[in-house]
């Protein structure tokens, strides 16, 4: 069921705040939405948590799991899993899901930002970001993408270089026919970090890569 909300004349990139357009728009009418800490606590606007919500469109629990519901819904608040913010306009921000945010040499990197850059590229027709174990950055950020045509490594590492902040930019890039994805469509990271892990080496000649210099 959906949380919040934007208006017909918000959608119009001619009158609206950029900062709206990129926003998943307010709590709609009886829902109530906070942004969390890891201790529960709510976080002051602006900065990030995990999305929690409240109200009757909210599920009870689920069926015949009370550990798994007790585990997401606390206080009579949904802990989504998604992470997100409150701008300064009261416009609800949602940046990632949870579980993907790679933290890299102690920055935190959302998976969906350095995806988006990727998709924005003409050769890429799919891409997943994610981290994978390292001894130096504790993760490193690494992107895997299928490509219309040629895969050039070092194009799309150029290509990210001039839109996202250094420490966004992938470690390695890596070209696949097809990403992982369930039967909903929804794209297995799991599968990916298993796959790139430095500890599965062998598994890496699996993919069509090309290295900088």
């Amino acid at each position: 069921m959906t949380i919040s909300y934007l208006g017909r004349s918000e959608h119009d990139p001619r009158r609206a705040d950029p900062e709206v357009l990129t926003s998943a728009g307010i709590p709609r009418t009886g829902i109530e939405v906070r942004i969390r800490d890891e201790y529960g606590q709510e976080v002051p606007r602006g900065e990030v948590g995990e999305i929690a919500v409240r109200g009757p469109t909210v599920m009870a629990g689920y069926l015949g799991r009370p550990d798994d519901s007790a585990r997401v819904i606390r206080d009579g608040f949904l802990y989504t899993g998604d992470l997100g913010r409150f701008g300064e306009n009261g416009y609800l921000h949602v940046l990632d899901r949870k579980k993907d945010l790679i933290i890299s040499g102690g920055s935190n990197i959302y998976a969906k930002a350095v995806e988006d850059v990727l998709l924005n590229h003409p050769d890429v027709e799919a891409a997943a970001a994610f981290g994978v174990p390292d001894r130096i950055w504790g993760e490193a950020l690494t992107a895997a993408v299928v490509c219309h045509g040629r895969f050039d490594e070092a194009r799309l590492m150029a290509h990210c270089r001039g839109q996202i902040a250094d420490f966004q930019v992938p470690k390695r890039i890596h070209s696949v026919d097809q990403l992982p994805t369930n039967a909903y469509g929804k794209v297995l990271k799991r599968d990916l970090r298993k796959r790139f892990d430095p500890a599965n080496e062998p598994n890496r000649s699996e993919t069509k890569e090309t290295y900088l210099p």
